[in-house]
């Protein structure tokens, strides 16, 4: 089992990266709002206000999308799905993904009671 963790940067590729994975069949996955702590830093903490010109532009605010695979080639896979959408994850700005072996995991998503929360 592999846990699929994408930090994307640029969020019009959102929809893209959720067919893309539904294509691959992780149909069980989690998306954050989240910030790197470089812009977390410029923005909030006035003393490191001077990172905002070391940013060069970037956006403060990102994706984080996990999801859970059986599949030890899904990294490779998504990126292939991507470029076909002439999205390169690899390239500056867009964002990061990474794959990391799981050993056990404990609940399911059948187990959330969505009409409770």
């Amino acid at each position: 089992m592999y846990l699929l963790i994408i930090i994307l940067h640029k969020e019009e590729f959102l929809d893209d990266v959720l067919s893309a994975l539904i294509e691959l069949g992780v149909d069980e996955a989690s998306i954050l709002d989240s910030q790197s702590l470089g812009s977390a830093l410029a923005y909030q903490v006035p003393i490191f206000s001077g990172l905002r010109f070391q940013m060069n532009g970037g956006r403060p605010y990102s994706k984080t999308i996990m999801g859970i695979s059986d599949d030890p080639n899904i990294g490779k896979d998504l990126v292939s799905i991507l470029k076909d959408s002439d999205i390169d994850i690899k390239a500056p700005g867009v964002g990061r993904l990474i794959v990391i072996d799981v050993k056990e995991t404990y609940g399911s998503a059948e187990d959330i009671d969505v009409d409770n929360i």
